[in-house]
């Protein structure tokens, strides 16, 4: 297992849409290992592929509290088959865009279909913290940032924020 360097905004390969994972082998597993070995290094509570430069549609979660055991999940092909029309909002953050937190409003519950690294084809209903980070991940498998959810105004100031920043360090 290794950690792996984060991919940042305004890093393109952020929008790239994951492509599906396919067969699970070897490289499906070392991936998700380095995957949750990265995830809580940073510390995080989810993590998309495309995040640590893959774009496979593998995604690793775990929110369990932190004096709690660990409960990871990964989730491979994941899609939203349901959502409720009930919303809540919830303070999200993202390891792509580091020290930015914002107020978005998702559907309170989803239940999401997804491949367990064992080939199994689960159907997950999951409602808070939970629904909240699959959401926020698979819209990291299509291409979609969680500054997208957004006004424009607050995107723009994000992205010009971050664009600066990687000018800075290019420098």
């Amino acid at each position: 297992m290794s950690i792996r360097p984060l991919v940042i905004l305004p890093d393109a390969r952020l929008r790239e849409i994951s492509a599906p994972v396919g067969t699970i082998t070897g490289d499906v597993r070392k991936l998700a290992e380095d995957m949750l070995e990265t995830m809580y290094d940073a510390p995080g509570v989810g993590l998309a592929g495309i995040q640590i430069g893959e774009a496979v549609r593998i995604v690793t979660i775990d929110t369990s509290k932190e004096k709690e055991d660990r409960k990871p999940l990964v989730l491979l092909d994941p899609e939203i088959v349901w959502s409720s029309e009930e919303t809540r909002p919830y303070e999200e953050g993202c390891l792509s865009i580091p020290d930015y937190y914002a107020e978005v409003i998702r559907p309170d519950r989803v239940r999401v279909r997804f491949r367990t690294l064992d080939g199994e084809t689960v159907e997950q209903e999951a409602d808070g913290l939970l629904a909240t980070c699959l959401q926020h991940e698979i819209d990291h498998l299509n291409g979609v940032l969680f500054i997208d959810h957004l006004s424009k105004l607050k995107r723009d100031r994000v992205m010009k924020k971050f664009a600066k920043a990687a000018k800075r360090e290019a420098a």
